[in-house]
Formats: structure tokens, C-alpha cells, sequence
């Protein structure tokens, strides 16, 4: 596992830095008739997108992109979002076949693969972008994740859970280095926090 000067340093090297906000992001993601997004934020979103990519490849994920959400400003770029003052958190957005996977099954292992309770911080990364949040795309999906808050709440976290549940504002996909992460850099910095807990069923 890298250190946590590595995760720090390696996005602001000279190889890195030549995208620009605008220009790093890649294309739009393609959402096919019936699919639909689920957008969390759970700390450093490089672990998040391998572990939901890794778990939810070949089981109704189509696409998934790490980006910002939640924030004031336009276009943020890395570095902003991560001085803090962006007011964005570092967040997954994925495309789902509800045929294959359910909404409430991405928000269960959610709740399963990070700390949800310790507000704007995950593992040893400290500041608002690494807080917990559910960013919902309609009633139904705020309904699931309302539902799934309060039994995690009640029967896995005992009443801690600090997870913000929202309305979808506008997404900004992350620049083009930060997609696929550890895919591209095996080895790279996971949050320790990010791993699969074991709990008994919600329902």
C-alpha cells in the first residue's frame, strides 16, 4: 500500500499536471434506456471505484466515473476540491441495470465497504471532500436510501452513521488521471478503511 505522502504527491506531478480541468475529463457516460445512476461519496474515490468496479463489474454495473459533487464552484479541479474550500466531496457515479442489481444493493454494500461514522474524515483523510454522502436521482432512490440509512443506523452502526443524504446537483467528472486509479497504478494508495465488513442482512 502507498503512503499517505504518496497519495498526496503523486496527482500534482509534472506528468499528471498537463490536463487542465476542462480537458482531463472523459467523455460523457453513456446511459443506456432503463438504466439508471447511483452516486455516493465515501473518502478517497480511488478505492471506492475499485472495490464497486471489482465487486459490480460483471453484476449490473455498466460504467462508473469518480468525479465532485456538493460543491459551490464550477469546473473544480483536483487540487481546489482537495484545499477544501471547493466545498465538494470526492464521490462515485455509476450506471446500473436495475434488471441485475438493485439501487438498494449499491447502497448496502455502501454502508458495508466504509466508515460512515465519522464526519468529514475516512481512515487517516482528513477534510469535508472525504465526508460520507448518498447524492439521490429521484424519490424512489431517496426513499431506498433513506430506508437503508436508518436500518444501518439502527442494526449495523448503532446509531452514528453521519452520512448526508441529498439531491443530485451538478457532477463533475474528476480529470482523466484519477479514472481507473489503481488500475493503472497497482499498488496505489487505499484508504485502510475502505474494505467489506460483515454484517447480518438489514432485511
Amino acid at each position: 500500500m502507498a503512503s499517505i505522502f504518496q497519495r498526496l504527491t503523486r496527482p500534482f506531478t509534472s506528468s499528471t499536471m498537463q490536463f487542465a480541468p476542462g480537458q482531463s475529463a472523459a467523455s460523457a457516460m453513456n446511459v443506456p434506456e432503463g438504466a439508471q445512476k447511483c452516486t455516493i461519496a465515501a473518502g478517497c474515490f480511488w478505492g471506492v471505484e475499485h472495490m464497486y468496479r471489482k465487486d459490480f463489474g460483471k453484476k449490473g454495473l455498466l460504467d462508473a466515473r469518480v468525479g465532485y459533487i456538493g460543491g459551490d464552484s464550477k469546473n473544480p479541479s483536483y487540487r481546489a476540491v482537495c484545499s477544501g474550500t471547493s466545498g465538494h466531496a470526492e464521490a462515485l457515479q455509476v450506471v446500473f441495470d436495475p434488471q441485475q442489481v438493485s439501487y438498494r444493493t449499491l447502497i448496502e454494500y455502501f454502508y458495508r465497504m466504509h466508515d460512515p461514522t465519522t464526519a468529514n474524515r475516512q481512515g487517516p483523510d482528513t477534510g469535508s471532500q472525504y465526508r460520507s454522502g448518498i447524492f439521490y436521482h429521484s424519490d424512489e432512490q431517496k426513499s431506498v436510501a433513506e430506508e437503508v440509512t436508518k436500518q444501518a443506523n439502527e442494526k449495523w452502526y448503532k446509531g452514528k452513521i453521519v452520512t448526508e443524504v441529498l439531491p443530485a446537483g451538478e457532477w463533475w467528472d474528476a480529470e482523466k488521471y484519477h479514472q481507473l486509479y489503481l488500475d493503472h497504478n497497482p499498488g496505489g494508495y487505499e484508504c485502510p478503511s475502505h474494505f467489506l465488513r460483515t454484517f447480518p442482512p438489514l432485511s
